[in-house]
């Protein structure tokens, strides 16, 4: 098929991180989050909806018992970038109170949501919040913020797959990829 001159031919998302890489990653991640919290029950709470996929496969590779809450946070809309405004979407089913949470987030780029996340449970009465993050791109921007479980760093394009989308589309891919151009 040739395209015609002028017309927008989209490229396919060029693969970042495989699916193999990622389940073993996400492996290694549970079995220290199930070391570190051997002693308790956390609670994951889940950001929708680019976290989901990850979240489904790290509560499997954690041994302890867990609660698992979904909490819905956007400040990219169906953008490239973020607005910088971060807007609930959807809320907790039940308290967290007293409570060791794991807040489980697709991508910490500029890390306002995950900021804003971490001081809203904390205000909700969390005994204790910790990050889990599938991917960080380090930019010049970036908000310093504790990462103690941490898949991947990366410092190129836009992501999607494994959850992560662009205006919803490719989420369901199996591994990682940069998506050069929309579409």
């Amino acid at each position: 098929m040739q395209a015609h001159e002028g017309a927008h031919v989209s490229q396919a998302p060029r693969v970042l991180f495989d699916a193999d890489t990622i389940a073993a990653r996400v492996r290694e991640l549970g079995a220290r989050i199930s070391e570190d919290y051997r002693e308790r029950d956390p609670v994951l709470v889940v950001t929708l909806g680019g976290a989901f996929v990850f979240a489904a496969d790290l509560a499997r590779a954690i041994e302890q018992p867990l609660r698992i809450d979904f909490m819905g946070a956007q400040s990219y809309g169906d953008a490239m970038q973020s607005s910088g405004v971060v807007k609930i979407t959807y809320e907790l089913a039940r308290p967290v109170e007293g409570q060791d949470v794991l807040l489980v987030e697709d991508i910490v780029e500029t890390g306002r949501t995950a900021k804003t996340l971490v001081q809203l449970l904390k205000a909700r009465g969390a005994r204790s919040v910790d990050m889990v993050a599938l991917l960080h791109k380090g930019t010049p921007d970036t908000l310093p913020l504790p990462i103690p479980y941490l898949g991947f760093r990366f410092e190129e394009g836009f992501v999607v797959g494994y959850g992560l989308d662009h205006a919803q589309r490719h989420r369901g891919l199996p591994h990682i990829a940069v998506l050069d151009e929309p579409g």
